[in-house]
């Protein structure tokens, strides 16, 4: 690998060291890998069909702006198709079959996703932006990790509620967001299908052909036909399988104005309900943090995914004692992220997933300039085509502005002061959410005592956005309600007698 360094100092004003910036040559995967068709229908019943109505939209590579393919776009008629197929192979197999076969086959598309692991990180980049890095090293083993942790609870399911009796709810609808295409499906189908539900699933519009690809994993493990149905589109396609009367649990990630509708349909139709949804989540940096680690917390919270987080780490509050010399090793660090091909394996920040995402972007980037506040973003050189943006934070934050109380979810960073704990709690807990946070300090007692005050559903001390699927994940407020991934995550797919 070719490498050329630089000693052009990023940071405007410092009178620290120059940053030595890498330039690297081009390290592409092969798109190769995967054999995308040319059009897509829906996953029913153990088989392709197509849409009733005939319509198709086109799915683009936000990096190229180029169309990969066409996918069915589903309607009410499509839903319900969707739906008797789930309800018919509940009743005759699905329900009928014991807990170790169930974990049996979710043992096997685990096994068979590890084994096409390679496939999927590329598709998955190709159709979301995202660095292959970030598909290869988090999103399918994270995936892969759901699908084995639950197979191991579908034969135990009698001792995680404590003895008492339960059953499963019949049809499950799922809808997951374009951020982690694959690694929602597996979030969503593996409890779903460990209790002995199963699944009609809609994948996002932008982000559909992971979930597709997966068709081929359900094919693959022998799932007995209708126990997992995919079926893509839009908006109204979810909202038709919302109040579909034959989809008895809904589970929904994304956006916290979708979120609000859907738990008003819910009630409506007398459906159980999980949503996980949006958040502003915060870092509190104290001045005993170790602060070059506490940096890289914040880079990895909030840059090395876009933003394209709901419990990304979008405020940063520092303790004002140490806040200039943060803010300065913040924007140095910042200066070495490479914006580039998401194919290309040293690229840290790909591309934004659609148009009209960054169009959103760029409004709130240029609201938070007209409310005052201090901008910088890297002076790095972003390709010619496709949807990009440099990491960018803003100093001198209102707690009121805009830019610190709506959720971006792009690679734009808030940064604001604090003098007391006192201070620091009450400014990241004044937010209309409560997914998550981040505590950043060398005194055990001051992390375990900010975390336990701060009104987030997830509090990481020291690091930040680590996960694993024994472990709950969920939020409060507008955040969400309900939890998934680890034990808690069994509980919305049971009926408990």
């Amino acid at each position: 690998m070719n490498r050329v360094e630089t000693g052009k100092s990023t940071s405007k004003g410092s009178e620290g060291p120059s940053v030595w910036k890498g330039e690297f040559a081009p390290s592409m995967e092969s798109s190769s890998t995967v054999k995308i068709r040319p059009r897509y229908g829906h996953y029913i019943a153990g088989g392709w069909v197509a849409p009733k109505a005939g319509r198709y939209f086109k799915t683009l590579n936000p990096a190229t702006e180029e169309v990969l393919c066409e996918v069915a776009e589903g309607s009410e008629a499509d839903v319900g198709s969707a739906v008797q197929a789930a309800d018919r192979a509940y009743k005759d197999v699905w329900s009928k079959m014991s807990g170790a076969e169930r974990g049996g086959y979710l043992f096997r598309m685990a096994r068979l996703l590890q084994e096409r692991a390679r496939e999927f990180a590329v598709l998955e980049t190709l159709d979301g932006g995202k660095p292959i890095k970030e598909s290869r090293d988090f999103d399918l083993p994270s995936a892969c990790n759901h699908l084995f942790y639950y197979a191991g609870w579908a034969d135990k399911l009698e001792y995680a509620f404590g003895k008492r009796e339960s059953r499963a709810w019949g049809v499950a609808g799922q809808i997951i967001p374009w951020n982690f295409p694959l690694l929602m499906a597996a979030w969503k189908i593996a409890p779903a299908l460990a209790c002995g539900n199963c699944v009609v699933l809609k994948p996002a519009e932008t982000t559909p052909l992971t979930a597709l690809l997966f068709a081929e994993i359900v094919e693959a493990s022998g799932l007995p036909p209708g126990v997992v149905n995919i079926v893509t589109g839009a908006g109204p396609t979810g909202a038709a399988l919302v109040r579909h009367p034959g989809v008895k649990k809904i589970a929904f990630t994304g956006s916290t104005e979708i979120g609000k509708l859907i738990a008003q349909n819910s009630a409506e139709f007398d459906k159980r309900l999980t949503l996980e949804l949006g958040g502003k989540s915060a870092h509190i940096i104290f001045e005993d943090a170790p602060i070059d680690q506490a940096v890289e917390g914040v880079v990895q919270g909030i840059f090395f995914n876009q933003g394209h987080v709901c419990c990304a780490g979008s405020r940063l509050f520092v303790e004002e004692s140490i806040s200039t010399l943060f803010v300065e090793k913040l924007k140095r660090r910042m200066e070495t992220l490479r914006v580039g091909p998401p194919l290309d394996k040293n690229t840290d920040l790909g591309a934004i997933n659609s148009k009209e995402q960054l169009t959103k972007i760029q409004g709130l980037i240029q609201r938070g300039k007209e409310e005052g506040a201090l901008y910088f973003e890297t002076s790095c050189k972003l390709p010619d085509r496709g949807y990009f943006l440099r990491p960018a934070l803003f100093e001198r934050v209102s707690p009121s502005a805009t830019i610190q109380r709506e959720e971006i979810f792009g690679p734009v960073l808030t940064v604001s002061t604090f003098r007391t704990p006192e201070e620091a709690i009450q400014k990241a807990n004044d937010t209309q959410y409560g997914l998550a946070a981040g505590v950043w300090s060398d005194k055990g007692a001051k992390l375990f005592e900010v975390s336990r005050r701060l009104k987030a559903g997830v509090v990481w001390a020291n690091t930040y956005n680590k996960f694993d699927p024994c472990s709950p994940f969920g939020g409060y407020f507008e955040s969400g309600w309900g939890r998934e991934g680890g034990l808690h995550g069994l509980y919305p797919y049971r009926e408990v007698l």
